[in-house]
Parts: C-alpha cells; structure tokens; sequence
C-alpha cells in the first residue's frame, strides 16, 4: 500500500484526454504497487476520505502512469483541478463484474456470446463499464441493446 499528496492536475492539449482531470502517480510509487510492471491496472484505496475500487491507472509511457479523475471522484472528494489530495492506494485483484442484464441478454444471443467471450478481457469489462456508465436505466437498457446488436 503506498500513501501520498499530491495536486490535481488538468490536460491542456492531449488529444483525446483534453480536458481530463487526473493525478499523476511517480514510477517510483507505481512500482512499490506492482513491482516491474509497465502496463494499465486497477487499484482500490482513498482519495482523501472517498473510497474507491477497481479504478485504472494508465501507463504514460515514461515509467509514470495517471489516474484519472472522473466526475463521481470529484464529487465525491469536493475537489477539483489545482487541489491538493491525499491518496492511498492498493493493487486491486479483485475481478471485474461484468453488467448482470448484459449478460443475461448475451446468453439469449449465442452467436453474440461467443463473439463476446472470443474478445480480450479488457474489452469485455469496456462494454460492461460503458453499460454501467449510463445515468439512467433506460440508457443502461439502450446500451445493452446496442452492444448485444453489434457483437
């Protein structure tokens, strides 16, 4: 388990992450979290008093990685970019539980199924997670439709 603070940072121009809020983790720090590793992962811990789980850390490719910081995160803790934040971290090895009724609908659909169980394992936890992100149950359910349709 590591503990440390840090300030909440904020993307500029990144492509893809502009805009994205996220703290920033030292290799220092990511290796005393899974030693020798330089791919994406999941922790569980605190930021400041919040409590989070199976939240990935995304390798930057010069040994650092970023966590970012999603809505829920900065509700959660009332912090925004510039802040400064207490964070302790943990591997998460727990798996991920896919969305139950996408599951359940998968299982209706055999060909979709086995299109779904044929792709890598972060794919499958993409489309559940997508499925969960949704604010609403109708968009959850509109989402499993969709996903269903095209696998």
């Amino acid at each position: 388990m590591v503990k440390f603070t840090t300030i909440l940072l904020q993307f500029a121009e990144q492509g893809e992450k502009t805009g994205w809020t996220y703290i920033q983790l030292p290799e220092d720090i990511v290796q005393q979290l899974k030693p020798g590793n330089k791919k994406s992962f999941r922790v569980k811990g605190k930021l400041d008093n919040y409590k989070i789980s199976s939240v990935a850390l995304m390798p930057m490719g010069d040994g650092s990685f970023i966590m970012p910081f999603n809505a829920a995160m900065r509700k959660g803790t009332g912090k925004r970019k510039g802040a400064m934040i207490t964070v302790t971290l943990e591997e998460d090895k727990a798996p991920l539980k896919l969305n139950e009724d996408f599951i359940t609908c998968l299982n209706d659909e055999p060909n979709a199924l086995k299109h779904f169980n044929s792709l890598a394992g972060s794919h499958r936890n993409y489309f559940s997670k997508w499925i969960d992100s949704g604010k609403t149950d109708a968009t959850k359910t509109k989402r499993i439709a969709m996903a269903v349709s095209e696998l």
